[in-house]
């Protein structure tokens, strides 16, 4: 009995935060759908997980330029409490339709904002979010085999990104054929239930990395080894330029 209450009271304290981005600017939104299932996901794993949604549409944001990487230049409200919660957040997902073979503008901004924090002020170069697991989740007119061989060669800024920002990609889930026909936009992935059940399947695991993240300030063997292989390719890059 003590042994079931100490578990407990250390699930309520660890309070597992999850930040989820994001970014279709449609209602409803096949991006944004999945978004929602891989919440769920997170919730069968840990039931006291803290996760908040941004819809990037909602916050609109200044063009990235130089000038965000001073410190003294005043940033919009919205995006302070995004960074605070990006920050704060043991797990990131964002969640992305593809158009016109990458991701939407604002996005693309937002990474490029993004840099104003996940970067030192020093040097610009060296990633300031410690090792933080992002999941990536795409919605595309293509068909799954286009991934592959097209689409994640056109997002690639994506994953690459994050791993310059100093976050760790746990995983990239893409949903093709997210159309109901030629030219014709609308909500389909909710009539596809091995897509919705193979999302919250790679949301659970998504959970457990997080939860193991949040206790340890470390990741899982298998992850480990793939950003050390990233970090010698970053080295020999520097010393290339």
């Amino acid at each position: 009995m003590f042994f079931e209450h100490s578990e407990q009271r250390h699930a309520i304290l660890r309070r597992v935060k999850i930040l989820i981005l994001s970014a279709s600017m449609n209602d409803p939104s096949n991006s944004d759908f999945l978004s929602d299932r891989a919440a769920e996901g997170i919730k069968q794993i840990d039931p006291n997980a803290e996760i908040t949604k941004i819809r990037l549409k909602d916050i609109p944001l200044e063009q990235f330029s130089l000038k965000f990487y001073d410190t003294a230049t005043p940033v919009e409200p919205a995006f302070a409490d995004l960074e605070k919660k990006m920050k704060e957040a043991n797990g990131v997902i964002i969640a992305t339709p593809v158009w016109n073979f990458s991701v939407p503008g604002h996005l693309k901004n937002l990474i490029d904002r993004i840099g104003a924090f996940g970067l030192d002020a020093q040097t610009r170069t060296r990633g300031t979010l410690g090792g933080k697991p992002f999941f990536l989740i795409f919605t595309g007119g293509s068909p799954g085999p286009a991934w592959p061989a097209l689409q994640a060669m056109t997002t690639s800024h994506m994953p690459v990104s994050i791993k310059y920002f100093g976050g760790t990609m746990f995983d990239t889930y893409y949903e093709g054929k997210s159309t109901a026909g030629a030219g014709v936009f609308k909500l389909v992935v909710d009539q596809r239930p091995d897509s919705i059940a193979a999302v919250k399947k790679k949301a659970e695991a998504f959970a457990k990395v997080v939860q193991t993240f949040a206790d340890t300030g470390s990741l899982p063997l298998s992850m480990k080894a793939k950003e050390k292989m990233y970090s010698i390719g970053q080295r020999i890059v520097k010393k290339l330029t």
